[in-house]
């Protein structure tokens, strides 16, 4: 990943210099503190939690991204759902215990859950 693409895109641009200057890479970033951000010159606090913020999500894309994806795959953004639709295999069955439904309105929710769990 690209450190100053990944500023313009969170539209911190202007810190480009200051990451490039202190050596800043994916790595190092990863483990920025609010104090790390302040030495290297940002001074808005809004801006370092806006920093924080982006680099914490950058941190949870990479932790779910499968083992071996690409730096890039890690840091896209997520993939909308699919416009089309899918065509599944889908097995439903429906079970009914003979005489269930008439217990069902004989007894309270909790006393017939108690009668099914016994059944077991």
């Amino acid at each position: 990943m690209d450190v100053a693409t990944w500023l313009r895109g969170i539209g911190l641009g202007q810190y480009e210099k200051a990451f490039r200057d202190n050596d800043i890479s994916e790595e190092v970033l990863a483990h920025l503190t609010a104090e790390d951000l302040t030495g290297i010159g940002v001074t808005s606090v809004g801006h370092r939690r806006k920093l924080l913020d982006a680099i914490a999500s950058l941190a949870l894309v990479s932790r779910s991204a499968p083992i071996g994806a690409s730096a890039s795959l890690k840091t896209a953004l997520p993939l909308s759902a699919p416009t089309e639709a899918e065509r599944r295999q889908l097995t439903v069955m429906f079970v009914d215990l003979v005489g269930s439904t008439e217990l069902s309105h004989q007894l309270d929710p909790e006393e017939l859950r108690a009668v099914m769990r016994r059944y077991r």
